[in-house]
């Protein structure tokens, strides 16, 4: 699960020295933006000289994985489009090292850290800034000293920096007290100094920057007797179908003879791992005949698949299937999702389309008290 991380500062350049050994260190004030040349989610690879004729840069650290980034999306966006027409460019930088991501990591995004993803996130929610990746090399990130995101920097027409930090003093936008990237864009447009030139930073670590560079590969091994196979009868689908776990509850219905529903099993468990912190619960229903039992059995601990396991009780498919729900398709893979009480709040008849419906688990996942306003993210469409 992600956590905060708080860099501590104060307004002057010398914080280094001033704030001792325990503390992040801040690129000095009135610096000059190190030189980029870095691809961006638009296709073109993106360079500092292609700012030049901006009057105020602004560079901004962030990413898809950091709920605290996805809080800011919204009014990074007003940013950019407030400031477009006045001589200010806004630039977003991913600093995040895609291989180095572990699956706790994205619990709280339908996608990682690839420059794909960051395509796939740009797309999602129409942002217009340039969106560009240092998550290879990190070595913008490095030269700005950048620990956590999101994180500010705001250069003046002759590059120099004048503010670093925080875009404003709380993540929930309705608490808002004290606008500090834009009042700093307002002072360097004016020629000003900014009247506060650096704030602390809350945000998420950026994953990859100490430590190891890649993910470990290896989950704990599977252990078959923590994968269990109940014989499901009627009385126990209806149950299954009314969702009394208190929590959002997906539900596969597939088969060993089927080959797209194996096909989507990695990634469905995959997809259950990733948000199972957060509430979710998964449960699969195999179609098959009870003399396969067997065979289901197997191919569930092949996969690890320890969440509950469902088998038809009876080879009467149509009474089961209508147990469950009068309207449910015979077909398989059949995949729903349910809310506590047995609201369908997602159903996909085929194999999944995972990108959907992550993000239908993300606006249905009851809000994190730490980041209140995320399942309102997910649930409002970009306009």
């Amino acid at each position: 699960m992600r956590h905060f991380l708080v860099t501590i500062a104060i307004a002057t350049a010398g914080c280094v020295a001033a704030c001792g050994p325990s503390k992040p260190p801040r690129v000095a004030l009135g610096s000059s933006v190190p030189d980029f040349s870095l691809p961006g989610a638009d296709g073109r690879t993106h360079a500092l000289r292609d700012y030049t004729g901006s009057r105020v840069l602004a560079v901004v650290f962030t990413g898809n994985t950091c709920p605290v980034s996805q809080l800011y999306e919204a009014r990074l966006r007003k940013l950019y489009e407030d400031y477009r027409e006045k001589g200010v460019a806004v630039v977003a930088i991913n600093p995040t090292r895609p291989a180095a991501l572990q699956e706790a990591d994205l619990a709280y995004s339908d996608v990682g850290e690839s420059l794909d993803d960051m395509k796939a996130r740009a797309a999602y929610r129409r942002l217009g800034y340039p969106y560009l990746s240092d998550g290879e090399t990190q070595t913008l990130t490095r030269q700005l000293e950048v620990v956590s995101t999101p994180h500010i920097f705001v250069f003046d027409q002759a590059r120099t920096l004048t503010y670093d930090g925080r875009i404003d003093d709380n993540p929930r936008e309705d608490r808002v007290q004290s606008h500090d990237a834009r009042n700093a864009i307002d002072a360097a447009l004016a020629g000003r100094p900014a009247p506060i030139a650096r704030t602390a930073v809350a945000g998420c670590p950026i994953t990859g920057l100490a430590g190891p560079a890649e993910a470990d590969g290896q989950r704990a091994a599977a252990n078959p007797a923590r994968v269990a196979l109940e014989m499901a009868g009627p009385d126990t689908l209806k149950a299954l179908r009314q969702n009394g776990t208190g929590k959002l509850l997906l539900i596969n219905f597939w088969a060993t003879w089927c080959a797209p529903c194996a096909s989507e099993f990695p990634d469905l468990e995959a997809t259950y791992r990733r948000y199972k912190s957060r509430n979710l619960d998964l449960v699969t229903v195999s179609v098959n005949d009870p003399e396969d039992r067997a065979a289901v059995l197997a191919f569930l601990k092949t996969h690890d698949a320890t969440h509950r396991n469902l088998q038809f009780a009876t080879s009467d498919v149509y009474a089961l299937q209508a147990a469950f729900d009068p309207q449910l398709p015979s077909p398989v893979p059949f995949t729903l999702l349910l809310a506590p009480g047995g609201e369908v709040r997602y159903q996909e008849l085929g194999e999944l389309d995972f990108t959907k419906l992550r993000r239908a688990i993300l606006a249905n996942l009851p809000d994190d008290p730490n980041y209140p306003g995320l399942q309102a993210y997910w649930s409002t469409a970009v306009q």
